[in-house]
């Protein structure tokens, strides 16, 4: 049963991200994301990645620590709090550039189709990996449809529970002809010798197999148990239900953005459409202000001074479907409180 439920869940990530392939799972999205570079670099021969500055910074920390002591190069495009910065992506692209690395929706919640961005890297025979949002996805053109080469994710809003900061789930997708690249394990369907369906482990190409040295990867863990979830949540959901979910995170992050226009002293930042997170800027700091919060019982975000040099004033909002009107009302008056404090 669990080679089934594995390959099933190898399935529903194919649908919905639209590429070919899918393996059993990675650790977390960050890891996920290293592993799609490091695909990318056998794949090419090439030494450097392009990593556009929405992408999550957790995971491009992830990443550079990862590779400290390889021989990788990175060029990382100025943060927007808008879409990509075209510009600087294609002038960053040189002969030595492997693959460009995207997010969408990026760490900001805006959405952006990046097909132009593909075809200019293709044309230079580079690739191309984003990092989506599996609830954005239902809603969202997919990766497949606007020729990305490898996507990968984070699975947790998958229907798996936060425990104190895990578990996780990494997923990876990827063309047909990247296959024996990937890493990790990759369920099979075929018959056995009496024409039974049957589920095989296929292509193995982590270091305690037979490959070694070779390996694709030696840090691929499986989470099988994390997979199993998902697929069971996917099931349920179903395409409809999937995307039913997307559609309220989106309407009530539009209710949300309008209510916070409303509260004095707070900009929110709209240049671009989002999906179900946006950022705000304060008359203060975010952290300090975040801090107050706590104590009252709101969670506001994520302060992005954290991760970003000059923004100690903003705030990252996101918004879920389990979120309702009143709380986000109940949140806008106590942020709208505290700022007049």
């Amino acid at each position: 049963g669990t080679l089934q439920a594995i390959y099933e869940y190898q399935t529903q990530i194919c649908r919905l991200t639209g590429m070919d392939v899918a393996n059993a799972s990675l650790y977390d999205g960050g890891t996920a994301l290293y592993e799609a570079c490091q695909m990318a670099l056998h794949i090419t021969g090439r030494n450097q990645i392009v990593i556009d500055g929405g992408v999550n910074p957790v995971y491009r920390k992830m990443l550079y620590s990862y590779t400290a002591n390889l021989a990788i190069a990175f060029k990382e495009i100025p943060v927007t709090h808008g879409q990509s910065d075209r510009n600087h992506i294609f002038d960053a692209i040189d002969n030595d550039t492997a693959a460009v690395v995207l997010q969408n929706p990026n760490f900001f919640g805006v959405i952006d189709n990046h097909e132009d961005i593909v075809k200019h890297c293709h044309s230079k025979g580079v690739l191309v990996i984003q990092s989506i949002y599996p609830i954005a996805a239902s809603l969202l053109v997919t990766p497949a449809e606007i020729g990305v080469d490898i996507t990968t994710g984070e699975g947790q809003s998958l229907g798996i529970p936060l425990a104190f900061g895990g578990p996780y789930l990494g997923f990876m997708a990827t063309k047909m002809e990247y296959v024996r690249r990937m890493p990790g394990r990759l369920v099979g369907r075929t018959t056995d010798q009496h024409g039974r369906e049957a589920f095989v482990l296929t292509l193995q190409a982590r270091e305690q197999h037979i490959r070694r040295e070779k390996a694709t990867s030696n840090i691929c863990s499986n989470e099988a148990l994390c997979a199993l979830r998902a697929h069971v949540y996917l099931s349920l959901m179903g395409k409809q239900g999937l995307k039913r979910v997307a559609e309220i995170c989106h309407a009530k992050t539009l209710y949300a953005k309008e209510r916070f226009k409303s509260v004095k002293g707070v900009k929110v930042m709209e240049s671009n459409p989002v999906f179900n997170e946006f950022t705000i800027a304060l008359p203060c700091d975010a952290g300090e202000l975040a801090g107050k919060l706590v104590e009252r019982g709101i969670a506001p975000g994520l302060p992005l001074g954290r991760f970003y040099k000059g923004m100690d004033n903003f705030l990252l909002v996101a918004v879920t479907e389990k979120r309702t009107k009143h709380e986000i009302g109940i949140f806008a008056e106590m942020l709208e409180e505290a700022l007049c404090r």
